[in-house]
């Protein structure tokens, strides 16, 4: 007799759980929609994307962004979501005012775990995120997020917190909360020692350490992060167990991660298939 996990022969294989990315593409391949759905991928469940920009993008930097118009971001979001559906959504790069706006609108329908990753600049400092666009995201997107994924300068940027060390975060994670998430996801990356992130909600608050590795080739790594939080978040998992599960993907992925052109090669998503 067949289960579920292997029909009978002829049958249709019952469907994963479905996952939308609304982002950036990433020309070079290693962030941006094209490194969620691989995240998606590597972690079982099905990758759907709208598309709000188009990057030039290697490992050197971003050389150049192009946004698509908002009729073109509304027309894929409703493509997807009226015929496929989804169990949860992925945000990351917006680029502007007028996207944040269009997007946060299309996000107050949805029944489904949002998880916001407030993209404001690449990993090589190029900006992601127009300054006229902050408080769109501040005001109308995060208080519509399941999960926020903010690493410490876009805490900054949010916020105005600064975090030095690791017992500034939770400030951080209070400061976060106050703009509405029901959960922050402090990613505490960009600080010296070992990786630690704060996931608090105000009232509980859950903490994520990680071995540093010796790697440089770490692009992608916070939309990698925030995809795999919200496959776990669709196959059912709640917000901790979600968090803890994309941490330790994402930590294989930062200690596989693997040489491309001539700057900051990306994480390997496909890290488990590799072992």
């Amino acid at each position: 007799m067949a289960d579920s996990a292997h029909p009978a022969p002829g049958a249709a294989a019952p469907a994963p759980p479905r996952v939308l990315t609304v982002a950036g593409s990433d020309s070079g391949g290693g962030a941006g929609i094209q490194a969620d759905l691989k995240t998606m991928l590597a972690l079982g469940v099905h990758g759907m994307s709208v598309v709000t920009a188009v990057t030039a993008q290697n490992s050197l930097g971003v050389q150049g962004y192009w946004e698509l118009p908002a009729e073109a971001v509304r027309a894929q979001f409703r493509s997807v979501v009226d015929d496929i559906g989804l169990q949860a959504v992925k945000t990351g790069m917006l680029a502007s005012a007028v996207l944040a706006g269009t997007v946060s609108d299309l996000l107050a329908g949805l029944d489904v775990p949002v998880v916001v990753d407030p993209v404001g600049v690449s990993k090589h400092g190029d900006a992601l995120l127009a300054a006229d666009a902050v408080a769109t995201v501040r005001e109308r997107l995060l208080p519509l997020a399941t999960v926020a994924t903010p690493n410490l300068h876009e805490v900054a940027q949010l916020t105005g917190v600064r975090v030095e060390d690791e017992s500034g975060m939770r400030k951080a994670a209070e400061a976060v909360l106050a703009l509405g998430p029901r959960w922050v996801l402090v990613k505490g990356g960009h600080l010296p020692g070992r990786a630690s992130d704060l996931l608090s909600d105000g009232a509980q608050e859950h903490w994520f350490h990680a071995e540093r590795y010796d790697n440089r080739h770490t692009h992608g790594t916070g939309c990698t992060l925030a995809s795999a939080v919200a496959a776990e978040l669709a196959k059912g998992q709640d917000v901790p167990g979600a968090v803890a599960a994309a941490k330790e993907y994402v930590t294989g992925a930062i200690r596989a991660g693997f040489p491309l052109g001539s700057g900051i090669g990306p994480v390997d998503h496909a890290w488990r298939q590799r072992r």
